[in-house]
């Protein structure tokens, strides 16, 4: 997977901005690169699905690092882009839409299906997405029971996925929650 597919015109993110995707893409070069990986790297996942992905990135430059100083949203925004790279790999649902903040939803996105990207509104699950710089597996785990719990109130619409991206391994736990 190339971090470079962030900000290319692709059919399989039909509520993804590309403009946004740039940024995604270079927050998360800029938290790979932090830990040291070189610029190809095997991200380990584990939850839905145990595997691994090769990630690969273009070397950044000052700018970029400056412009992502701000390593809380630098992780965000990372793990948006590693999220929107590997739902369709591991479910096949991917980003159609950003989720209405204020709505007591508790997540970041719909999806939905790679198929029939134009069924915005029916064969939707929702993703919320959490990034960590470095961290143990048991924090790992601690972010993924509170992401668990935040978005319960949106249960009744559709199946959940909650994502978190830790970069220092790299690793990634991505769980499914079921429609209550």
């Amino acid at each position: 997977m190339y971090l470079d597919d962030l900000s290319q015109s692709k059919p399989e993110r039909p509520g993804w901005s590309l403009t946004f995707g740039a940024t995604c893409q270079d927050a998360a070069a800029v938290c790979l690169d932090d830990q040291n990986h070189p610029y190809r790297v095997n991200l380990q996942i584990n939850g839905i699905q145990n595997t691994q992905v090769e990630i690969q990135w273009n070397p950044i430059n000052d700018t970029v690092r400056r412009f992502n100083a701000d390593q809380e949203v630098a992780t965000e925004y990372g793990a948006y882009g590693i999220a929107a790279l590997l739902m369709p790999y591991l479910t096949g649902l991917t980003v159609i839409e950003r989720s209405i903040k204020g709505k007591s939803f508790g997540f970041d996105f719909w999806l939905g299906s790679i198929d029939d990207p134009n069924t915005l509104f029916q064969r939707k699950a929702r993703l919320e997405v959490s990034g960590i710089r470095k961290g143990s597996q048991s924090i790992i785990e601690s972010r993924v029971k509170m992401k668990l719990e935040q978005i319960s109130p949106s249960d009744t619409l559709s199946p959940g996925y909650v994502c978190v991206v830790e970069f220092g391994t790299p690793y990634t736990r991505v769980v499914e929650k079921c429609k209550t």
